[in-house]
């Protein structure tokens, strides 16, 4: 089961983590993804979420992404989750607008 909800900011987002908790999600399978790194990884940490890493990407994408330009990390890591190649490019779409994507996966 996944759900992608897309929201204008961190308020937002929290309102979003805390349905998708009441929902039966676990703080272990709700990610939060901004275009800017800084952004994403503040929000994570403020909202205690985990972040996407080498258990949901694998070694080998987790090490690409220090090669990638953000787009590319963003799509790989949308991937990762479980969406498809033209979902993660309409979602990091709506990350160049400067929203913030809440993906829960089971």
């Amino acid at each position: 089961m996944r759900q992608v909800k897309v929201v204008e900011n961190g308020l937002q987002a929290k309102q979003e983590i805390e349905q998708l908790l009441n929902q039966g999600f676990t703080k272990d399978e709700v990610y939060l993804l901004a275009h800017r790194k800084d952004r994403s990884e503040d929000l994570t940490e403020a909202l205690d979420i985990k972040d996407i890493g080498v258990n949901e990407q694998g070694f080998f994408d987790s090490i690409a992404n220090v090669f990638r330009s953000r787009g590319d990390e963003l799509r790989a890591k949308m991937e990762s989750l479980g969406l498809t190649d033209t979902e993660a490019q309409r979602y990091e779409e709506e990350l160049d607008r400067g929203r913030v994507m809440v993906i829960a996966a089971k």
